[in-house]
């Protein structure tokens, strides 16, 4: 298989890439290989509301693979099968989400790009197809969830200040709220003194955070 597209997001490295697609309204783009650059083939795609995006773990790529992992849901102590985790250390290390369509753009020199939101990938992440979601087959709402049952997170609150909030594009302060909001730490540690830094756009974010907010302390252009 060969990548027909990659995605521009927020996130230049993994940390802070939201645990799952849809749950922070982030932005991003996808923008096709050479090759694939035919207006032709998105044709009708523009009536869909959600696409399915297949991408790779291109940040996991191993030669071996564990038949259980540590699911961080659990805290990181116990082990589950591979294949009943959505972790990004796989045999084969694809991801699948479903992120919203908002535009699709003929672009004189690139071709057409696809402008979504929610997307949990980071910068630059190669996309190997697209699909459109259709909700009377996709969606299961009253399916079991196993042992993610409810959402992970228990959502922080979020001190900002403005003078520092501003200093981002007026596109990316709520979604960088957001993303702050879901707590982006690993889910074992838990020092209130420490100081954090995040990759956020062209932007470096430090942070502290206790039991139940996250402050930030710093937000540099890099």
């Amino acid at each position: 298989m060969h990548p027909i597209a990659h995605i521009e997001t927020c996130f230049p490295t993994k940390f802070g890439i939201p645990r799952q697609a849809g749950i922070v309204d982030t932005p991003g783009r996808i923008v096709f290989e050479p090759e694939y650059r035919v207006a032709e083939a998105v044709r009708g795609l523009d009536g869909f509301d959600y696409i399915w995006l297949i991408w790779q773990f291109s940040e996991a790529v191993r030669n071996d693979w564990s038949p259980t992992v540590r699911p961080p849901r659990l805290g990181g102590n116990e082990r589950m099968g591979v294949f009943a985790t959505r972790s990004p250390f796989r045999p084969n290390p694809i991801g699948l989400s479903s992120v919203r369509l908002l535009r699709v753009e003929q672009d004189t020199q690139i071709g057409p790009v696809l402008y979504v939101r929610g997307a949990d990938l980071m910068d630059g992440t190669p996309i190997y197809d697209i699909k459109p979601y259709l909700p009377y087959a996709d969606s299961h709402p009253d399916a079991r969830s196993g042992f993610a049952t409810q959402p992970a997170e228990r959502l922080m609150k979020v001190m900002c200040p403005s003078e520092l909030l501003h200093q981002l594009p007026a596109e990316v302060q709520q979604p960088l709220l957001d993303v702050l909001a879901h707590d982006p730490r690993p889910q074992y540690q838990h020092d209130p003194d420490r100081i954090y830094g995040m990759a956020f756009n062209k932007y470096e974010v430090r942070f502290r955070a206790n039991d139940t907010q996250i402050i930030v302390v710093e937000i540099l252009h890099v």
